[in-house]
């Protein structure tokens, strides 16, 4: 297996980012909370952890651009390289002391995903994927569940929090799962879903709503993982389109039967 070339720059950069946050931990107070818009919390932990990543990795490489959740630099998708930055995804589980927040940094070549990274700064757990290369927990080979049917498995996903169109329907579905699998989880952090998929702690994830710096860095984790991830609908991309499912590859058509019974 070829070395990887960008995880050990992006590695450094994001447990540095961690640092900041965990001296913060349990310390912020209410009047250092904004709201973005209906239940989209964030804080200057938020804010000053991106200027802190963009910062280091437009120095990891020059010229390259960004997407990011707190908007610090302009957003520019067209550039040879992007990386795709959600500085602190849970944060409303960050700003009630629960510890289940990441750090999700992804680089994209020319539109294809070719790196990424989570960091869950209070497990100290930092996963890693390079396009074609395996992904790594803590730089050990990790790999999708062996769970063969949607009856042995367990789910994660996350509940809407300022979408509710199609609230009534999704509690159809996980209605459906609830009788069907071996139970569901909300963590509150797409990143950590993912990244958890991909070690074999959850057999799948699926959620809508979701945006790019959510997702990018782990569904990479998944593929190299030898797991498969896809939107709810054929004619839509994960990544950028607002819905996903992912999944160990052998349960992902019973999973996908489920949610395109009820959400398409």
């Amino acid at each position: 297996m070829e070395t990887p070339q960008f995880i050990p720059g992006m590695a450094a950069i994001c447990r540095h980012a961690a640092g900041f946050q965990l001296e913060h931990f349990g310390r912020i107070e209410q009047g250092q909370i904004a709201d973005k818009g209906l239940n989209q919390l964030v804080s200057f932990v938020d804010v000053e952890t991106e200027k802190i990543l963009v910062s280091e990795l437009g120095r990891l490489i020059p010229g390259s651009a960004f997407i990011t959740e707190e908007n610090t630099i302009e957003a520019n998708r067209e550039a040879e390289y992007v990386w795709i930055i959600d500085p602190l995804d849970g944060t409303t589980n960050f700003l009630h002391g629960l510890p289940a927040f990441s750090i999700s940094v992804a680089l994209m070549h020319r539109g294809e995903i070719i790196a990424g990274v989570v960091h869950v700064p209070v497990y100290q757990e930092l996963f890693a994927a390079e396009k074609g290369k395996g992904s790594f927990l803590n730089d050990k080979p990790i790999q999708v569940s062996t769970a063969t049917a949607l009856s042995q498995s367990l789910l994660a996903t996350g509940f809407p929090y300022y979408d509710f169109e199609r609230s009534q329907d999704y509690l159809l579905v996980l209605g459906d799962f609830m009788r069907t699998t071996h139970g569901l989880r909300r963590i509150g952090s797409a990143a950590i879903d993912l990244a958890y998929t991909a070690c074999g702690r959850f057999d799948g994830f699926f959620e809508y709503g979701l945006n790019a710096w959510d997702v990018a860095a782990g569904v990479l984790l998944v593929q190299e993982a030898g797991g498969k991830v896809t939107a709810f609908s054929e004619n839509n991309e994960p990544v950028f389109g607002a819905e996903i499912i992912a999944s160990n590859g052998a349960i992902h058509a019973e999973m996908h039967a489920v949610v395109a019974k009820y959400l398409l």
